[in-house]
């Protein structure tokens, strides 16, 4: 019922935001109607034009097929990941709004944008969006080298879905930003002030999440990226990976990473190393990730390696390969081949579930 009725205020949102740009410019175009006689034709049609120039509408559809072997067991589905849809509009040159839903799940993001300066040095975003945390995670899935998307470590400490305590929240919150770029855009900085609770959801606590983000390029091809993460979270659920914090218990939540990102035409990379601190438990990992065209740009072989430890008190670590292949056969669309495997996972020598092998077909489709 708390996602149906965000939806309805977030697309009420989108309604107005249209609503005023659209009555604002048949203002301007009544205006010129008045002062030019016998061309209202024109003036309708450039009005028009206007409206749609400031609307702009993107999508994108993941699906495929998954053969899964863990535990001696096998199991086999087709599926479809995520479907898409969010629309932009400029209402003037500095003030936009954005909304995002996933139509096999629940609204994404709903904000506004208004930019401050007359350069790209400060806008500032009010709104539901993706929190700044880690190199991935403000990454769009369409651009990731793996099927599932992001590495362990990210996926479980920016809040993407794997940490019982948080739950599923694909890595978004509600809250405040400030970010800019300077120095030709060598130097890209952001700073959010986050609920910590999640997507359509309201705090927890009284307590706010403070992120941090800087972004340097020394040289073309290269990015460095450190961001941080300091608050409180109000667990939902018991965690297996924390289980001192119990339901309703306002605990805390601080993390830090540093990661890089190359981009070239002989290959493309991107890592990180990442820590947090849940309570009085250390998590920390990290990840190496990257695709090499084989011949042509548009076919390439992908790999990647990642590790995560939950809980070093308690010795929880994972580790997951990859190695698979993808064609880029239209622009933004692509079909990927991939073979995943994640280690046995043993806890005080008692075992939980072994090795997991999987084969994992895609196809992606989007549009601008």
């Amino acid at each position: 019922m708390r996602q149906r009725t965000f939806f309805v205020k977030a697309t009420l949102a989108v309604a107005l935001a249209i609503f005023s740009s659209t009555a604002a410019m048949g203002q301007q175009t009544e205006e010129q109607g008045s002062t030019t006689k016998g061309k209202f034709n024109i003036t309708e049609k450039n009005w028009f034009q206007e409206l749609s120039s400031r609307i702009k509408l993107h999508g994108y559809a993941q699906g495929g097929y998954s053969y899964i072997h863990q535990g001696g067991k096998d199991k086999n589905t087709f599926d479809i990941k995520r479907v898409l849809f969010w629309a932009e509009a400029q209402i003037t040159d500095r003030w936009s709004f954005l909304f995002m839903h996933d139509f096999s799940s629940v609204v994404q993001e709903f904000y506004t944008d208004f930019r401050i300066t007359r350069n790209k040095a400060l806008t500032v975003r009010l709104g539901q969006f993706k929190n700044g945390l880690s190199l991935e995670n403000p990454l769009s899935p369409t651009a990731m080298e793996a099927i599932d998307v992001y590495s362990e470590c990210v996926t479980y400490l920016t809040g993407c879905g794997s940490d019982p305590l948080l739950g599923v929240q694909y890595g978004r919150d509600l809250g405040l930003a400030l970010f800019g770029e300077t120095n030709n855009g060598k130097l890209r900085y952001e700073v959010q002030v986050m609920n910590g609770q999640g997507i359509n959801k309201k705090d927890g606590n009284n307590f706010k999440d403070f992120i941090g983000r800087l972004e340097y390029r020394p040289v073309k091809g290269l990015n460095l990226v450190a961001t941080g993460q300091v608050g409180r979270g109000h667990a939902i659920a018991k965690s297996f990976y924390m289980p001192k914090i119990q339901v309703g218990e306002d605990y805390r939540r601080n993390r830090w990473t540093v990661g890089f990102d190359y981009k070239s035409r002989l290959f493309n990379a991107h890592g990180e190393y990442l820590e947090g601190y849940d309570c009085c438990a250390v998590s920390r990992g990290g990840y190496l990730t990257g695709a090499v065209p084989l011949g042509t740009p548009k076919f390439e072989f992908v790999g990647s390696y990642d590790f995560f430890n939950f809980n070093t008190k308690l010795g929880m670590d994972q580790h997951k390969a990859i190695a698979g292949f993808q064609y880029w056969f239209y622009k933004k669309c692509r079909v990927q081949v991939q073979y995943v495997y994640k280690s046995a996972y043993v806890r005080d020598n008692q075992f939980i579930h072994g090795d997991n092998h999987a084969v994992m077909c895609q196809m992606q489709i989007r549009f601008n």
